[in-house]
């Protein structure tokens, strides 16, 4: 879900496009890179971290989404991959995407944001054994609540539907109530039902703010609302399978109306070829394989696994290269549709999604080094390769993740998670 793949070429397209000359607090070069140059050693760094693409912008999302779909497939990640990510943490509570020397203090300049936080609590709270963290980041959390109930992918930015979702992922994760959880009055449902759309011109969709911040039909914005709207978090299930999800219009629509008019404008966007498409900067639209595979774990969730048949199915003949391509989240991400429909992932088209995913980064606890990286997809490419050639990716984020960032950072429009122990990782 939550507008975050594309290519690293789209990246920096968009960086150009919106506007790069202010660089973002988190790193003195406003432009990302390809290469494994990210700094690495003891005091944090690499070591530990899936994939081998500059993390400066997703390091923790990549990290968190890879522990979560490992976690779905009965995977025990690292020791050194969980340590990563806690070590990631600031004092206060709240992650930013990447912090290249944890053993520095987080200060004002670090540029922390709800999005890597909320998705952070989820995973932690997936391995268990770090009920602290946990409590720590949704304290932050729930102190950078927006007066409508709302998140923006920073702390005091405007509220929409992408930030708000995944937060919501993570209360309900952890077995928080999220409509108990309010500023002034309102609830993290109160904001998300405000960014949907009506069904005349909009098609029931979830909206994503533009530049003048009035809201847009977007559809990963839908997908994430339509999760939100459900109460669930970036690991869903299937849900009970309903008729086919046609728009209501209502004033006043509840938060299971507007999933299901979600559904519907996703089912429309997917109705042709089965996959959603991007574009940027005057560039021919193309498969959009992320936000497709978001686009699955939400008709799932909201309608049962027969509503995504279509997008899954042409994401199993179709996303093995991309996901290769672009590194441990584009993986994760579609072993989280595999979960939500109940799709084997180590059979997902022929390729082994777990093993691959496994590849990019340290080897699990029970599976050797030496298995990890020669783990074969459906062509027989060795999948050690495959993590070398995601040098050249990025980590599974879109053209509307990397639009958000360059908002947040060169315009500054708001865009896109009691000591609980949910069970102990030895």
């Amino acid at each position: 879900m939550n507008v975050r793949r594309r290519s690293s070429a789209a990246a920096l397209a968009a960086i150009a496009v919106i506007g790069a000359a202010a660089a973002p607090a988190v790193a003195a070069d406003p432009s990302p890179s390809t290469s494994s140059s990210a700094p690495s050693g003891k005091s944090g760094g690499t070591d530990g971290l899936y994939g081998s693409a500059d993390p400066r912008y997703d390091g923790v999302w990549r990290q968190s989404l890879a522990l979560l779909a490992q976690d779905t497939a009965g995977v025990i990640p690292s020791s050194s991959a969980v340590k990563w990510l806690t070590d990631q943490q600031c004092d206060n509570g709240a992650f930013a995407p990447f912090r290249a020397d944890p053993a520095k203090a987080c200060d004002a300049k670090t540029m922390v944001d709800t999005n890597s936080t909320a998705a952070a609590v989820q995973a932690l709270w997936a391995v268990g054994g770090h009920g602290d963290a946990v409590e720590e980041a949704l304290g932050w959390l729930k102190s950078v609540q927006n007066a409508d109930g709302g998140w923006g992918y920073t702390p005091g930015s405007p509220s929409e539907a992408n930030s708000t979702s995944v937060v919501i992922g993570a209360l309900a994760a952890t077995e928080t109530d999220p409509g108990t959880v309010k500023k002034g009055g309102k609830s993290p449902y109160d904001a998300l039902l405000a960014a949907a759309l009506p069904c005349a011109g909009d098609g029931g969709a979830f909206g994503y703010p533009d530049q003048d911040g009035k809201p847009v039909a977007n559809a990963d914005a839908t997908a994430a609302g339509v999760l939100g709207a459900l109460g669930k978090g970036l690991v869903a299930e299937a849900g009970e399978k309903t008729a086919d999800a046609t728009c209501t219009a209502s004033d006043q629509p509840t938060r299971e109306q507007a999933a299901a008019n979600g559904a519907a404008y996703l089912a429309g966007a997917l109705a042709k070829d089965g996959y959603l498409t991007s574009a940027l900067g005057g560039s021919a639209e193309q498969p959009d394989y992320g936000n497709t595979a978001d686009a699955v774990v939400a008709l799932a969730a909201q309608g049962g696994k027969d509503k995504a048949a279509k997008p899954l199915a042409w994401l199993e003949k179709n996303a093995a290269k991309w996901a290769g391509e672009s590194g441990p989240a584009a993986y994760a991400q579609l072993i989280l549709a595999a979960h939500a429909t109940g799709t084997d992932p180590r059979d997902f088209g022929g390729t082994d999604l777990v093993a691959a995913l496994n590849a990019t980064g340290p080897a699990p606890q029970g599976v050797s080094a030496e298995d990890s990286a020669t783990a074969s997809d459906e062509d027989g490419k060795d999948q050690k390769d495959q993590k070398d050639q995601n040098e050249d990716g990025d980590s599974g984020f879109g053209v509307w993740w990397f639009v958000g960032v360059c908002l947040v950072f060169g315009i500054g429009i708001g865009f896109l998670l009691s000591g609980r122990t949910k069970k102990q990782q030895p």
